[in-house]
C-alpha cells in the first residue's frame, strides 16, 4: 500500500516546489497573463508562468488532500500578555476537509474566551469597506458576530510599544474566507484590537 503523506510533509513539499517555481525550475510555459495577445506581450510571461507552474502544483495537493483525507490543520501557539492559547489553524497553503472545519467549530469557545482575557480594556475595531477602513465597536458587538459565525482564528502584531491582536470570525471554508473568495457561502470579520488611544496598523 502506498504511504500516504502527512500534513507537515505536504506543507514541506509545496514549500519546497514554491521555491523551484520562484527559481525558475518550474514553469508552465502556456501560461499567458490575460490571453489577449495585445495584452500579453507588455506582460513578463515567466512570472505569470512561475505563478501558474505552483497554482497548479498546489491543486494537484489539495486534490491529493481530499483523497487520502490529509488534514490541513496545523496547530498554533499565541501568548499574549502572558497568556498562552494552543488553536487549530488550516494552513494558508492547504485546504480545510470537512473534518477540519469540525475541528475549527470545537474551537471556537476556547477562542473566543481567550480573546475576551487579552483584549479586557483594549480598543476594538471592525474592518469594513473590504478591510481597507476601521470602525470602533463595542464588546456587545463582537458578540453578536460571533454568534452567526461559525469558527474563529487569531493572530497578533506585538513590538515594544504597540500590540494589536486580529480575530478572524469565519463561516464556510477556510481557505475561501478570507478576502471574500467564496462569499456569500464563505466569508469572515475582522476585529482588531489595540491599545486605548491607538489604531489598527493590519
Amino acid at each position: 500500500m502506498p504511504k500516504v503523506y502527512s500534513t507537515e510533509e505536504l506543507i514541506k513539499i509545496l514549500a519546497d516546489e514554491r521555491q523551484a517555481c520562484l527559481n525558475g525550475k518550474r514553469m508552465t510555459i502556456a501560461a499567458t497573463a490575460s490571453g489577449n495577445p495585445l495584452i500579453d506581450k507588455f506582460i513578463k510571461s515567466d512570472g505569470v508562468q512561475k505563478f501558474t507552474a505552483y497554482q497548479d502544483f498546489k491543486a494537484a495537493v489539495h486534490r491529493y488532500q481530499r483523497e487520502n483525507q490529509v488534514s490541513g490543520i496545523v496547530w498554533r501557539h499565541l501568548t499574549v500578555k502572558d497568556h498562552t492559547l494552543s488553536y487549530p489553524q488550516v494552513h494558508d497553503q492547504l485546504i480545510a476537509l470537512l473534518s477540519d472545519v469540525e475541528i475549527l467549530k470545537a474551537a471556537k469557545a476556547e477562542v473566543l474566551s481567550f480573546w475576551d482575557e487579552v483584549t479586557t480594556g483594549m480598543d476594538l475595531y471592525l474592518s469594513v469597506n473590504n478591510e481597507k477602513e476601521h470602525r470602533i465597536i463595542e464588546v456587545s458587538d463582537v458578540d453578536a458576530i460571533a454568534q452567526r459565525t461559525q469558527w474563529a482564528n487569531l493572530w497578533k502584531v506585538e513590538n515594544s510599544d504597540f500590540l494589536e491582536i486580529i480575530l478572524q470570525l469565519g463561516w464556510g471554508n477556510p481557505e475561501e474566507a478570507a478576502y471574500k473568495r467564496g462569499w456569500p457561502m464563505s466569508g469572515s470579520e475582522y476585529i482588531h484590537a489595540v491599545n486605548p488611544g491607538k489604531r489598527p496598523i493590519c
